[in-house]
């Protein structure tokens, strides 16, 4: 019971994380705002979803002893770790991409310190 109380809840922080995610790259402005939301997507998103595989997978090991339940934890487990690596590396790869290429950022701060007053 407390095990499916934990996948249910990761599964709905997962989708919540994903939904986030799309309204951030549908509403932020520029690529790198962009890219921010849908890396944070993926990486909590799926994270929280492999937790959920990670708990559902050692409830039934536990419940029945078998081998194949390990394997599906254990390939998770190693999926979410290189989802979280190339996440990173993939996200800075297309920020420098787009920083070479001359994409400015979007002027999300008016700074009104430096002006004269009338």
């Amino acid at each position: 019971m407390i095990a499916e109380i934990l996948v249910l809840a990761c599964l709905v922080i997962g989708t919540v994380f994903n939904c986030l995610g799309i309204l951030g790259l549908l509403r932020f402005p520029d690529v790198y705002t962009r890219m921010h939301a849908t890396t944070k997507m993926t990486t909590f998103g799926s994270f929280f979803t492999a937790l959920a595989v990670i708990v559902y997978g050692a409830s039934l090991f536990l419940g029945t002893g078998d081998g194949q339940y390990v394997t599906l934890v254990l390939h998770t487990a190693v999926a979410a770790i290189a989802l979280a690596m190339t996440n990173a590396i993939g996200s800075h790869a297309i920020a420098r991409g787009a920083h070479r290429a001359g994409i400015k950022p979007a002027q999300a701060v008016v700074d009104r310190l430096g002006e004269v007053p009338p």
